[in-house]
């Protein structure tokens, strides 16, 4: 994919992700690096379950905006990702990825489908999967490598912490900003934001 450089890694990385904003009137996350840096917040300035969410960076630039689209039994999210401003000042965003979310209402275990874009090719490359009752789950390329795996937080001495405080870890060469928009978008699912 085409992606910034500033958002990929030669080597795995580890990020915090706490299921809060930083914000008061806002619902969200916020992405922190393995130094404590704030690196990615997400807010959605409107109210829990919102259908729309936007993923900054810590600058507070706008990376994606997220919008759930109402289907009947399927869910359906699109990522628009934001590009620099225009000449005429508007600010310009186009669709960089879509999450299907497969309808199972017996199975405890989530399955998404996720179709990148990059210019009119789209591509089914990604897949999450988790469990409907919990913020775990690994996103996987099209030949079932791990790319990325997000578990609830432990400390070096074993104790997890809240189930608001998640470990995300990303392989190398994987751009952080789309995980972290996966990420979101998992957490919509589940209904955490």
């Amino acid at each position: 994919s085409s992606s910034s450089s500033s958002n990929l890694s030669t080597k795995r990385e580890s990020f915090t992700v706490w299921m809060k904003s930083l914000i008061m009137q806002g619902k969200g996350c916020t992405v922190f690096n393995e130094d404590g840096e704030v690196v990615y917040r997400m807010d959605n300035y409107d109210t829990r379950r919102s259908r729309k969410v936007y993923l900054m960076d810590l600058q507070g630039r706008v990376l994606f905006t997220i919008i759930k689209r109402k289907l009947r039994f399927f869910g359906r999210w699109e990522g628009y990702k934001s590009e620099k401003y225009s000449a005429s000042g508007s600010h310009n965003k186009r669709t960089w990825f879509r999450v299907r979310k497969d309808c199972s209402i017996l199975k405890k275990s989530l399955h998404c489908d996720v179709t990148t874009f990059c210019g009119k090719t789209q591509r089914s490359c990604y897949s999450i999967e988790g469990f409907t009752d919990k913020l775990e789950f690994n996103i996987k390329n099209s030949i079932g490598s791990v790319l990325a795996e997000v578990r609830r937080k432990q400390t070096t001495s074993g104790v997890c912490l809240g189930e608001d405080v998640l470990a995300l870890v990303i392989e190398p060469q994987v751009d952080h900003s789309l995980i972290v928009a996966l990420v979101a978008v998992y957490g919509s699912i589940c209904h955490r934001m």
